[in-house]
This record gives C-alpha cells, structure tokens and sequence, in this order.
C-alpha cells in the first residue's frame, strides 16, 4: 500500500498549490484582510527572526550601523530620478489625505488633501539620499555605511505568501564612498555575505553574478545578484547589490570637498535582502509531507513529544522530558545553545509529531514510560523525502546530537545541490537552446551568451525566459550562441518567479 503524504497535491501534481498547502500546514502565515499583505504567524517569524539575527550580526561585522528612515516619502524626491521611479511608478502606494470624516450619510469618507502626495517606501534610495547629502561636506565624513530593517510596499497584482506580497519585509543597505574603487569592493563584499548566508545556513547552493543591463536595478549601473533553482527548476532570485554609481549622488547632491580641494559626487551602493528568503526554503528542501529546514536556520531544532496516554505515568514522564530540555539546551550547537520546545499540548501523540514533521523540526523525540525504563529516546529525523527514527541511549543522544544536526544540514546542502547540478545544462546552439525551452519544467541553461536587448526581449516573449546572471568565473573564449561573435561571458538563461 502506498504512503499517504501530508501534503495533498503532492509537487509533481501541482507545484503552485502545494506551496500554498505547505505554508498552511507548517502554520507560517496566513492571507490579512488586506489583499496581497501577509499575516507571519509565531514559527514563520521564528524563521525571519534567526534569518534577520545572523545576516544583522554579518551587517554589523562588515562595518555598518542600523538605522531608521521614514515609511513616507515626498513625491518630489522621486522626480528627481526619473530613471529610478520608473522601475517603480506603477508599484507605488500613494497617501493623498491625512484623515477621516463622516458624509451625510454616516460613512467615513478621505478628507484634507495633503499640500503634495507621500509615497508609501518602496525603497529608499531617494530619501537616504537626500538626507545623506546634509550628513557629508568633507572626504573625511566618507564612507557613509548605514543599513535598515524595515517594511516596504509595492502593489503588486498577483500576490503569493513570501514570494510576492504587497508588503514585505527586508533589510537595505546604503553605503556612500569617496572612490568607485572603494564602491566596487563594497558591492562584492555584500553580495558574498548573501551566497554566505543562504549556502552555510540555508542549505541552499546558488549561481552569482551580474545581471543584465535589462535585468538590472532602476538606476543603477550595475547589479550583482545569486540564483538558486527551486524544485519546479525555475529560479528564484535571492539578494542583489547594487552599483549606483554616482547616479544618486548627482540627483540628491551628494558631494564632498576632496583631499585637493576639489567638489566631487560620491559613488554609492545599495543591497538588500527580504522574507522572500523563506519561500525560497520552502521551495528547495521541503517534500510532500511539509515544510523541511535546515538545523541551522529552525527556530527550535528539538522538540520532545511526552506520550502521556497513562495518568499514573504522566508526571514521570513531563519531569523526564524537563530533565532532558535543560541538558540538550546545555550543548552549543555553533556557538548557540540548542533550541528545544517540550509539547505538552493535550492530543493524541501521533497528531503531535505529524503536526512536528509538517513544520520542519529537524528532530523530534518521543518519550514514553519504556523510554524512561531504559533511559532511552525515540529520535525522528526530519530530512527531505526522508523520515526515519531510531531509539538512543539518552547520554549517547545528547553527546552525539550536534554531529546528528550537522549532518542533517550537509544532507539538504548536498540534496539541492545534486538537483541543481543534474538540472543545469551546457548548450552549445541555438537550435539546442530552442528544444530545451520547448519543455516547461526545462531547468537552468548555462551558455556562451553576448549580451543584446533585441536577443533577450525575444526569449522572453517565446519562451518566458530571461537571462538570471552572468557567471563570474572567467570562460575561456567561445561564440555565443545566438550572434556567433566571440565572448568570453557565460550565462545562466531560466525561467523565474
């Protein structure tokens, strides 16, 4: 008989819904009242808190302040760079009043327009800058390095949770330099903080390097950006740092007086990571029985499970799993005390570790008066497309659980790194290129490519497919495989979400 998954439909049924049954099951979030805004409920702001806690600590160690900008911003500033706004226009959330007044009819009604419309913050390059601009006169006020954790809003048409919302959260950070040198370095820094960060703690492997120039941020010069190829082999753009060049500096004035006297623009940058990140996890290494994650990035990698169907053994049992609770939370589990919840919820105990393995707990450990006779656990390990148990010496399982939780982690890292690799194809024409795409669950194509607007605004409209990065390992010389010219540049061609 064939095992009944958790999750109905499966991914190979239908890819999109089962997405959505997996945020429902592991309890992440749910739909607001507000279209396309999201509800994060306490075990998917578990997550976005341990993702925003270690990517603030690498922040903080690369030399940047936290700091706080306003939600509104004047629609003047964005006139400014019309180039940037256009990127956005059509996102935009406008504040056109400043309160509320009952008509004739009891109905509260918008009323005193405000002298200009406020932007609701889509991002905030505009008024960092023209704030930065009364912060710097002198090469000595020079780097400015600020980064802020905030929500913004963009209205969008179609919304998915944590892919694609109306509101989102994120962090963005804006460093502002004396050379383009010095700008250049920032922006790769940043940009291997990320590929750090999603592939030490995420699990998930990923692709760097430059985006198109019809890819690339509004206004900018450059953008770097990591793909990461989810389970339906599209891809999923993680975070991006920007060269701004002097682009913003120029429209908010940036300037400082030099060494030799001289007025100059700065070079500025901006990067920025959000909560799509916990999509992207879903969608790399969770199956058909829930949400999977890495041991490094749960909000508790431990949960004990009392079986307390006796009254006369319930109290034995609860002091056990108490007992246990404090040695486990003793062990460091790099450089951090091991995170364990004890259910004590009043359900059958099957219900509770279903409910455990649907939202991805790297272990689960049941405790049962047999258990307590041999001083013995029950462990479950929760891995993708893989859930097996075993009981353990209770010392043993406490001495070996660091090396058991690692060794989760390396198993979904090599997992989704085998699937990216087996789905990534060399291809050598454009007749291959064709045949490829004809597919819909094609993958990644990895190719000689020179880059041309006209080439990549025809791909898009056949097959959907856009250009996700530029390598940056070197090629050795070939001829792209659309124009035949010869390039040294290889790029990774999929289609994304």
């Amino acid at each position: 008989m064939a095992k009944k998954n958790a999750i109905s439909p499966t991914r190979q049924e239908d890819y999109p819904e089962w997405y959505q049954q997996v945020v429902k099951a592991a309890d992440l979030a749910e739909h607001s009242v507000v279209r396309g805004c999201m509800v994060i409920k306490p075990w998917g702001w578990g997550i976005w808190e341990k993702m925003q806690k270690y990517l603030d600590d690498q922040i903080k160690k690369t030399g940047h302040d936290n700091v706080y900008f306003p939600l509104f911003i004047p629609l003047d500033y964005f006139q400014k760079e019309a180039d940037h706004i256009e990127g956005f226009a059509k996102e935009c959330a406008v504040v056109t009043h400043h309160r509320l007044e009952k008509n004739k009819h009891g109905e509260l009604v918008p009323a005193g327009e405000l002298p200009q419309p406020l932007i609701v913050r889509p991002t905030s390059e505009m008024i960092i800058g023209e704030t930065v601009a009364k912060w710097v006169e002198s090469y000595r006020d020079l780097p400015v390095k600020i980064n802020q954790w905030a929500n913004v809003v963009r209205w969008e048409m179609r919304t998915r949770l944590f892919l694609r919302s109306t509101e989102f959260l994120w962090q963005e950070g804006h460093t502002f330099h004396r050379t383009k040198e010095e700008a250049m370095e920032e922006v790769r820094k940043m940009l291997d903080v990320y590929v750090e960060f999603c592939e030490k703690i995420l699990a998930m492997p990923v692709y760097k390097g430059k985006k198109s120039e019809s890819e690339k941020f509004p206004g900018a010069d450059a953008t770097y950006t990591f793909e990461a190829m989810m389970q339906d082999k599209k891809a999923l753009q993680g975070g991006t740092s920007h060269f701004l060049g002097q682009n913003f500096a120029r429209s908010s004035n940036i300037s400082f007086r030099d060494e030799d006297g001289e007025q100059k623009f700065v070079y500025s940058t901006s990067w920025g990571s959000t909560t799509r990140y916990i999509g992207a996890l879903i969608m790399v290494h969770s199956d058909d029985d829930g949400l999977v994650l890495p041991p490094r990035i749960a909000p508790k990698q431990v949960v004990l499970v009392p079986m307390l169907q006796k009254e006369e053994s319930k109290q034995e049992i609860l002091n056990y799993c108490e007992s246990l609770q404090k040695q486990l939370e003793q062990v460091q589990y790099h450089d951090k005390a091991i995170e364990v919840v004890v259910d004590t919820r009043d359900i059958r105990g099957g219900d509770k570790k279903w409910s455990w393995i649907k939202k991805g707990i790297p272990l689960i450990v049941e405790v049962g008066p047999r258990d307590i006779a041999s001083d013995s656990v029950f462990v479950t390990k929760r891995k993708k497309d893989d859930i097996s148990s075993s009981s353990l010496k209770r010392e043993e399982f406490i001495s070996q659980i660091a090396s058991i939780l690692d060794s989760i982690q390396k198993d979904l890292f090599d997992k989704a790194q085998a699937f990216q690799k087996a789905h990534t194809h060399e291809l050598k024409s454009k007749e291959e290129f064709d045949k490829f795409f004809a597919k819909e669950d094609a993958g990644f194509a990895r190719v000689y490519y020179k880059e041309d607007a006209k080439t990549e605004k025809e791909i898009q409209e056949k097959y959907g497919v856009t250009v996700r990065c530029f390598l940056e390992e070197k090629a050795k010389e070939g001829k792209c495989i659309f124009s035949n010219k010869p390039c040294h540049s290889k790029a990774i061609f999929a289609r994304a979400y």
